[in-house]
């Protein structure tokens, strides 16, 4: 297909760093208000860091600070300057928020329904890395392990996180010695794995556009203009007519679909358009081939 020139980086920077925050922001929210009164166990760095809570007394976000600071060298030389910047940021803001949450001191949430708090803890912090992770950031901890090994091999976020998680969750026997609390944590963790690879599919998700209209090339042009995707023109006949016509390919992303019908609608509203969901799309303005 038709590549288009890549758009500067500045346009999406506010955009980046304010879904960081957003991301960050629930993650603290949904560990320290939602998981943490429980006493429930939860995978990655920062349940790392609340194991620790639970059996030394000492602050998560001091702890989660700390321990990020190692695997910030590791995402320099594996994942790039710009993915070390975002990891700063999302672990300055993690940081900023857990402290935040943590001193307020407010009473247990739902504290006759632990497991449901759990669980919408769980929903609410996986959410908020899946956020993170969609503008290639990271909250620190597991996450930079995950992405690590995604760069190399093809296996979903939320799965490598699962079995990374899985590992911690089951060192908190050494603790509690409890068989339930165990459970408890894989449940918790299973749920935020299926809660970041939804968001991420979510977001990332693509939609492939066939259209056919006498007006391909006013269309196609308004394509490249205002929704600054590309088109590739195919040529097609059509069997009952016998007359050649031409059929525009377009991909673009799930969020896009709306404008491009608006679009072609405002141009040809006889134009033939068909749509479909695409599992993949890797190139210039999509995903990266591994």
């Amino acid at each position: 297909m038709e590549k288009l020139p890549e758009f500067s980086l500045k346009k999406f920077f506010w955009k980046d760093y304010l879904t960081i925050f957003l991301g960050t922001f629930m993650y603290a929210l949904g560990v320290t208000q939602f998981i943490m009164p429980h006493q429930f166990v939860l995978g990655g760095l920062t349940g790392v860091a609340v194991l620790l809570n639970y059996a030394l007394g000492w602050p998560v976000s001091v702890m989660v600070f700390v321990m990020n600071a190692v695997l910030l060298l590791i995402a320099f030389r594996i994942l790039g300057s710009e993915f070390l910047v975002k990891t700063i940021v999302g672990v300055a803001s993690l940081t900023l928020f857990i402290g935040m949450f943590e001193s307020f001191q407010w009473p247990p949430i739902m504290t006759d329904e632990p497991l449901m708090a759990g669980l919408i803890g769980s929903i609410v912090a996986g959410s908020g890395v899946g956020l993170v992770m969609s503008v290639n950031g990271s909250s620190g901890g597991t996450d930079i392990i995950v992405l690590v090994i995604n760069r190399y091999r093809n296996i979903t976020p939320g799965r490598t996180m699962l079995w990374v998680d899985l590992i911690i969750v089951a060192s908190s026997f050494v603790i509690f010695r409890s068989v339930e609390t165990i459970v408890f944590g894989i449940i918790i963790i299973a749920v935020m794995a299926t809660s970041v690879d939804w968001v991420l599919n979510g977001i990332r998700q693509s939609v492939q556009f066939f259209i056919i209209s006498h007006e391909y090339e006013e269309i196609a042009t308004q394509i490249n203009h205002q929704l600054h995707r590309g088109c590739t023109v195919l040529d097609g006949t059509g069997w009952y007519t016998k007359k050649t016509q031409k059929v525009l390919l377009v991909m673009a992303k799930r969020n896009e679909s709306t404008s491009i019908f608006r679009l072609v609608k405002s141009i040809d509203e006889d134009a033939f358009i068909s749509q479909s969901n695409v599992i993949g799309i890797y190139g210039q303005g999509f995903d990266k081939m591994r």
